[in-house]
């Protein structure tokens, strides 16, 4: 479709609106709403989260009588199934007697997937599908990725030095960057469903892998991710951090059918979900892990993990973007850990390509972030 400086900039609205809800929705996508009769905004409404009004029904709620003959615009496909716990979006929106929808893109649940679109055009209403469908594209890119694939969108996270080390050769990494860097890994931790990393991590850091700061909207409770762990052996202490705090933020073990019984009925004793999957050269198989996350509805995944998972990760094809924090220092030294660890490959051509590279200094720190090429 054509794009009216009008509708770009009503539809652009609406896709600040439906970011307001990130790293809340759930297992549903961010969805924004703007309503606009005679050239004025009537009505306003974004997805807050899973199990409450969409951003469709809160934008008519606000607009009410003032709705009908006007122009919806929202970032996504509205429902019409009703498999869920909120009632459909389009029968409330044809009762509206909204003259005109522009949608930026469809949704690719198979549920709804121009079916919401039909519907609107056979009560009568002009339906206009592209209004900045790229943007609308990029914001649920997870629950895109989830939809199509049933494998999480799986986000790649490193702090490192200008000749790409992140720790020590004895394993000391805090802090490689700044506050303002770790800020923002804080607000990306806050965006996703879950958090990964290996058992070496946690005996070596003892991390908590809560998220920190602030909510963007302050009626709003910081939505903490899973915490995944990955453990062949059960090494994991019952005393480490990740351990504690489970009603708040859960805690997944994920190991090999050849885990001791004992250690995993102590760790569930306490409320840690260990979770069994195939192994791979004695290891947990991270695309089973994976696999198994995308199967329990998680979006999103941020691995964190230290060189040797990234090492697999990358190997494997499984990364979608790349999150690369880089602090203006060097390190050197051919025994300081590297981002990638493991084999390297033996020709250039089997260098996996990052494409659509964005940059952004957060202070002193240069963040780097691609779509890797899978």
């Amino acid at each position: 479709m054509s794009e009216a400086p009008r509708d770009v900039a009503f539809m652009q609205l609406a896709l600040r609106l439906a970011a307001k809800g990130r790293g809340r929705t759930h297992p549903n996508p961010m969805v924004g709403a703007v309503i606009v009769r005679n050239g004025s905004i009537v009505g306003t409404g974004y997805h807050r989260r899973a199990g409450e009004p969409h951003a469709e029904i809160l934008a008519l709620q606000q607009a009410g009588s003032h709705a009908r003959g006007a122009t919806l615009y929202v970032t996504l496909e509205p429902c019409c199934h009703r498999n869920k716990r909120t009632p459909p979006c389009v029968p409330a929106l044809i009762e509206a007697g909204l003259r005109r929808i522009v949608v930026a893109m469809l949704d690719p649940n198979p549920h709804v997937n121009g079916l919401g679109i039909r519907a609107l055009q056979r009560a009568g209403i002009t339906v206009e599908v592209g209004c900045l469908e790229a943007q609308a594209t990029r914001l649920n890119e997870a629950y895109i990725h989830w939809m199509r694939t049933g494998r999480p969108f799986v986000i790649l996270k490193a702090a490192m030095t200008l000749d790409g080390k992140i720790a020590t050769a004895a394993g000391e990494s805090k802090w490689i960057t700044g506050e303002e860097a770790r800020q923002h890994a804080h607000r990306i931790r806050r965006s996703v469903d879950a958090i990964l990393v290996g058992i070496g991590t946690v005996l070596k850091d003892d991390p908590q892998l809560s998220a920190r700061g602030h909510s963007p909207d302050t009626r709003l409770k910081i939505k903490q991710p899973v915490r995944v762990i990955l453990d062949s052996r059960l090494r994991i202490p019952l005393r480490a951090r990740v351990c504690q705090g489970i009603e708040i933020q859960p805690t997944y073990v994920v190991t090999t059918v050849q885990a001791p019984a004992r250690k995993i009925a102590v760790l569930e004793s306490r409320g840690v979900r260990v979770v069994r999957v195939r192994s791979q050269r004695g290891h947990v198989s991270l695309k089973a892990c994976l696999q198994t996350l995308g199967r329990w509805g998680m979006r999103s995944v941020l691995i964190e993990g230290g060189s040797l998972i990234n090492a697999d990760a990358l190997r494997l094809r499984l990364i979608d973007r790349i999150l690369l924090y880089v602090a203006p220092r060097l390190l050197g030294g051919q025994d300081a850990i590297g981002v990638f660890g493991g084999q390297s490959p033996k020709s250039l051509r089997a260098a996996i390509a990052v494409q659509d590279v964005s940059t952004r200094f957060l202070g002193r720190d240069l963040l780097i972030t691609g779509r890797v090429e899978t």
